[in-house]
């Protein structure tokens, strides 16, 4: 039988140990029915849900739980909306306010609040750099094929344009950076792609992006493309390194012609820049010499007027020194006693090997060279000659 049934319990004790007065007091725990009760009662007459005069107090406990559960209601949906009106907005973010669905006011850092459901916000993040790879086939000026990966870094610089212009404005990013892409590489060739040409492509997709990006309004900033390297398709990879050899070794033909075509061309330019000078000067000397050999002929003449046989004479002597120097043969003189005793005459020591006379002594006798018996011979008939004029 139940505690508290009539004549349940002789001892008049709850489950708790506590003995029940007949004034109510009780030790324990108190009641949970009377103080749920209780609660009901207050939140009755707050919301208004109170007991009337002359009411009927089943009626009134009805409308009285009722208004107090409306009550509960309405507070926890205050509650929740104004948890959810309550925003915060953070350092590196910036939210967008759209009020009965147009644009109201972009939201800054701090503590913010909303009225849902008449107004939606967008909140993103617009410091933080985002970044995507994107790889494919593409085919360069020179129709080759090659796989070009790239990577490019983007932000959000104008939130309002990338909430409300473009929908999903990063696939629109996407599919610009592939157009872009496309464009810049079909018209590079191969080489440029494989080496060297990756900054220049690099700095022309993200003009040619950003332009893009700029154009859709979509809000995005693009800071940095990178173009990693460049390779052929795997199908392809060993057709494709031969033409890469094949190239190089072409290029490598070209470089030794044109370095032996500068080595030879300047030297033949300077050998026939020296030919000229020689066949110059050689005109030169020649009409030189001429005109010398001429004017002193004209002296010759006029002194020859003068003194016919002193001239006649002097040009004999002139020939001959100028003949006796230019021969080989070796004149050698007797001694004072006119004895031509020879015993020895080294010939070989006499002449050497430059064409011109010497003179040795033989026996005492006086050997001298033919250039030096031209010019005593010379001075000998010089001074017969003015001897001869004299008298």
């Amino acid at each position: 039988m139940a505690w508290n049934e009539p004549g349940g319990n002789s001892n008049n004790q709850d489950p708790w140990g506590g003995k029940r007065r007949n004034n109510g007091d009780r030790k324990g725990p108190p009641d949970l029915d009377e103080a749920f009760r209780k609660l009901q009662e207050s939140l009755n007459g707050l919301f208004g849900g109170g007991k009337k005069r002359g009411d009927d107090g089943g009626g009134s406990g009805r409308s009285g739980g009722f208004g107090g559960l409306l009550g509960i209601g309405l507070v926890v949906l205050a509650a929740v909306w104004l948890y959810s009106a309550v925003y915060v907005v953070d350092e590196q973010e910036q939210a967008v306010v759209l009020r009965f669905g147009k644009y109201y006011e972009t939201v800054g850092p701090g503590l913010n609040i909303y009225f849902p459901p008449i107004d939606k916000k967008y909140m993103e993040n617009v410091t933080r750099e985002r970044a995507y790879t994107k790889q494919g086939q593409m085919l360069t000026e020179d129709e080759n094929i090659v796989e070009v990966p790239l990577t490019v870094q983007y932000k959000i610089s104008n939130l309002q344009d990338f909430v409300l212009s473009v929908d999903q404005p990063e696939i629109s990013l996407q599919h610009a950076t592939d157009s872009a892409l496309r464009h810049v590489v079909g018209s590079t060739a191969m080489d440029q792609v494989l080496t060297e040409g990756r900054e220049l492509m690099a700095s022309e997709i993200k003009e040619r992006l950003q332009r893009f990006m700029d154009t859709y309004r979509t809000g995005i900033t693009v800071t940095q493309v990178n173009v990693q390297s460049a390779a052929a398709p795997r199908e392809v990879q060993e057709a494709f390194d031969d033409v890469i050899r094949a190239r190089e070794d072409e290029q490598r033909s070209r470089n030794q012609a044109e370095t032996y075509a500068n080595g030879v061309v300047p030297e033949a330019r300077g050998q026939a820049q020296r030919i000229l000078e020689d066949a110059n000067g050689y005109r030169d000397e020649t009409v030189s010499r001429a005109k010398g050999e001429a004017d002193r002929f004209t002296k010759l003449v006029a002194e020859y007027r003068k003194a016919p046989e002193v001239t006649r004479q002097r040009l004999y002597l002139d020939t001959m020194q100028e003949v006796f120097s230019n021969t080989s043969k070796v004149l050698v003189t007797g001694n004072k006693n006119g004895q031509n005793n020879l015993l020895y005459l080294p010939l070989d020591k006499m002449i050497d090997s430059s064409g011109r006379s010497t003179s040795v002594p033989a026996n005492s006798a006086a050997a001298t060279s033919n250039e030096a018996n031209a010019r005593a011979a010379a001075d000998l008939q010089q001074q017969q000659a003015r001897t001869r004029e004299s008298r």
